[in-house]
């Protein structure tokens, strides 16, 4: 069963165009539960709340994003780096998890926040204007904080 579950994911990867290496390694990280986190910090009316997030810093991690998982910890996240701002659109498909989707601008900036995102949808989820980054969270984390277009989240990604 496990070497059928390689021989399918080089065939994904040869056909999707993606570094075979760089997806398996991402798939067993997620498959074991041992996903490499760094520490970003969100700044709500002076006060910090740090979470540990796992970076998305290529297309083939951006495009799996949280699909498929049944669980996300507490005080962890997923934060989508698309290099430049941009107009971002994001979905929901394959993703079991209700969310907060957090729209960052390239100074750490949040600007947009889609609260509670529906698990399963096909609905587009707008950045409503230009986004650096966009960091997912559990549902209710962003209203749980008091997180607001305006304050900030600090991470090495984001100018100083």
């Amino acid at each position: 069963m496990r070497r059928h579950r390689a021989v399918f994911l080089l065939c994904a990867c040869l056909l999707a165009g993606v570094a075979p290496l760089s997806l398996a390694r991402h798939a067993q990280a997620l498959e074991s539960g041992q996903s490499t986190t760094e520490t970003l910090t969100l700044v709500v009316s002076g006060a910090p709340h740090a979470l540990e997030v796992e970076v998305a810093r290529d297309e083939a991690m951006r495009e799996r994003g949280l699909m498929y998982r049944r669980y996300l910890p507490e005080n962890r996240g997923m934060l989508f780096d698309f290099g430049h701002e941009q107009s971002v659109m994001m979905w929901m498909k394959n993703t079991y998890i209700p969310l907060d989707m957090i729209f960052i601008s390239r100074h750490g900036k949040v600007t947009h926040i889609e609260a509670n995102t529906e698990p399963l949808s096909e609905a587009i989820i707008s950045s409503q204007g230009p986004a650096f980054a966009v960091l997912e969270v559990n549902a209710g984390v962003a209203a749980k904080l008091g997180l607001k277009p305006g304050d900030l989240v600090q991470h090495s990604l984001f100018g100083k």
